[in-house]
């Protein structure tokens, strides 16, 4: 008999009577649980930064949000910031009532686009500060409004009940 202290797990006693092809099994399956372990913690390590839908103009001032970096920017657009240039250039800004966003866009803008209407925008941040936008949405009709962006009005103070 042995002593206490060199006492096998039920484990490692189960592993020892197994036969060469129930250990290639179990090692196979092992290796599969410990790889499928580790591409679930890959996958959420990498999608960490990208679950919010969008920053508001505040998140933006407050995170400081470096220049390169993809996201998206939701807000209202400012009331006589709409300036187009030459072509499809256009400009104007974004607010949630705190901060506001500049934003570039080189394209054909939504046709329920307007001042004082919900957006969201995505691009990413030049080094100057203003946002460059690679697609511009805006709200679906005189009634919607993303739900994102309401909580971003509501945190700026700026929502009023009602409102949608």
């Amino acid at each position: 008999m042995r002593p206490a202290w060199r006492a096998k797990s039920y484990a490692a006693e189960a592993i020892e009577t197994m036969t060469p092809k129930q250990r290639r099994r179990f090692a196979f399956a092992a290796a599969l649980l410990a790889a499928g372990g580790v591409l679930a913690a890959v996958v959420v390590f990498e999608l960490k930064s990208n679950t919010e839908y969008f920053f508001s103009p505040s998140d933006v001032a407050a995170k400081s949000v470096e220049p390169g970096v993809p996201f998206r920017v939701g807000g209202l657009v400012e009331k006589a910031s709409l300036r187009h240039g030459a072509g499809a250039d256009v400009r104007f800004v974004v607010t949630d009532g705190a901060h506001v966003v500049p934003v570039d866009f080189n394209g054909v803008l939504p046709a329920l686009f307007r001042e004082g209407q919900g957006v969201v925008a995505t691009g990413a941040l030049t080094p100057g500060g203003t946002f460059q936008a690679t697609e511009v949405l805006a709200k679906h009709d005189e009634k919607y409004m993303p739900p994102e962006v309401v909580q971003a009005l509501k945190r700026a103070g700026r929502w009023k009940e009602g409102q949608q």
